[in-house]
């Protein structure tokens, strides 16, 4: 499949693809999805009006994960590159949200155009960036080749490609590897990262192995008072566990586990967060058919002994939630969805389990796996064995979270040599 050929199959999908906005606004309901149509049509010169700056750097991070991965490096720039104007593109409202409050008004947040040729066009258009940096693997053939028409150097940031992406580039090669070969830097999260990019014929001399900015988490300054004003709502002195960033299907998994670790830990209280905030009001509704007592972050209510289950129904609280927990599952991996980020409870000092789906962190995953800081479980069963062996062996418990900790300290520096690549790009 050429760019041609996707280029007619993309307007044959535009529709459907707005169809797919209205229903969400209309019936999950997702109110924010019937906003700003334009500017995923490429008409961004509303929110470009009220900025001063001249020249610009695009920033594409296509949801809340990515979005979080690479704001060091946007706050970095902003401040020792001032000059620059930055604008930050996502795909969906709650990485829009997550934006604002992440760098409020000091970046321009757009939402990304939808990937056919007029669109992307009026964006660049616009803002005329010098340097586009794509997150991870958010790769989009016109994006890349309309970037590369307008003059504009492409970098791709934190870049991860695991086998199953390499893979489909392989099967779709027409379309992606002349993609791939308008890129002008890769900083590459690992040797197996860079070793599938070369494979699919980008040139070694422009593939850096950086590391992954993940690893330069910074800790927010106030994490240990609202950990405290938080847990001030527990009753009692609970084992607690967390199940973070959870997907549709696993909520199901979680909560089985949660019944089989109460046979033998009665009192124990799970934290659980679901990935998307839509899920919200599914997940309590699961508790309750369950007959789980819930209580949700929101309501302000007291967690107390009949709660078995505290609902983390807020955004940007991630790590205050995680600051609850002894040790947390990360979601995202017992459904085939590829793992969500495992190093934000290991930098907090608490062992991780995830289950067998880690395409998307597979060598972070297997780092901290041979430090010991991580387990892997099939299935609910396995997770609630994992959970009764780690509340009931306290020197494991100890062991892996400080396992942790010590592979994040490690692997730090990322963020320094990412800025390199990236001053190295823009025109003096």
């Amino acid at each position: 499949m050429n760019r041609a050929f996707y280029n007619f199959v993309f307007y044959l999908l535009l529709p459907i693809i707005v169809l797919r906005l209205l229903w969400r606004a209309l019936f999950l309901p997702e109110p924010a999805y019937a906003k700003r149509w334009g500017e995923r049509l490429g008409f961004v010169n509303l929110a470009k009006a009220d900025r001063s700056e001249t020249q610009w750097i695009w920033v594409h991070a296509a949801s809340v994960g990515e979005s979080v991965a690479i704001s060091p490096l946007v706050l970095k720039l902003r401040r020792e590159r001032p000059q620059w104007g930055i604008v930050v593109t996502t795909m969906t409202p709650t990485g829009s949200d997550r934006i604002d409050e992440l760098f409020g008004h000091d970046v321009c947040h757009v939402y990304a155009p939808y990937d056919y040729g007029g669109a992307v066009k009026r964006f660049l258009n616009s803002f005329q960036p010098a340097l586009v940096i794509l997150v991870e693997t958010e790769l989009w053939p016109n994006l890349v080749h309309y970037s590369k028409k307008s003059g504009a150097k492409i970098m791709v940031a934190n870049a991860r490609l695991s086998e199953k992406s390499y893979l489909g580039y392989e099967k779709f090669a027409a379309l992606g590897k002349p993609m791939l070969k308008q890129l002008d830097c890769i900083a590459a999260q690992a040797d197996s990262d860079a070793r599938r990019f070369e494979k699919l014929g980008v040139s070694a001399a422009k593939i850096r192995i950086t590391g992954s900015i993940k690893f330069d988490i910074e800790l927010p300054a106030n994490l240990a008072q609202a950990s405290a004003a938080l847990r001030a709502r527990i009753d009692g002195q609970r084992p607690v566990w967390i199940a973070a960033s959870t997907r549709e299907g696993e909520d199901e998994k979680v909560l089985a586990a949660l019944r089989l670790v109460q046979k033998q830990i009665p009192d124990v209280l799970l934290v659980l967060v679901p990935r998307h905030p839509e899920r919200f009001n599914s997940a309590e509704k699961l508790c309750e058919k369950e007959q789980l007592g819930v209580v949700r972050r929101s309501s302000g209510q007291r967690v107390d002994q009949l709660t078995s289950v505290f609902l983390g129904d807020s955004m940007g609280e991630l790590l205050v939630y995680y600051s609850l927990a002894q040790f947390a599952f990360v979601g995202g991996s017992l459904v085939a969805t590829g793992c969500h980020n495992i190093l934000e409870p290991a930098a907090l000092g608490l062992p991780v389990i995830t289950g067998p789906s880690q395409y998307n962190f597979q060598t972070i995953c297997e780092r901290l796996a041979e430090h010991g800081a991580l387990l892997t479980v099939r299935d609910e069963r396995a997770l609630a064995a994992a959970v009764i062996d780690l509340f009931t062996d306290h020197q494991k418990l100890t062991s892996m979270g400080d396992a942790g900790k010590e592979v994040v300290a490690a692997n730090r520096g990322a963020l320094e040599r990412i800025f390199t690549l990236v001053d190295s790009l823009l025109p003096t």
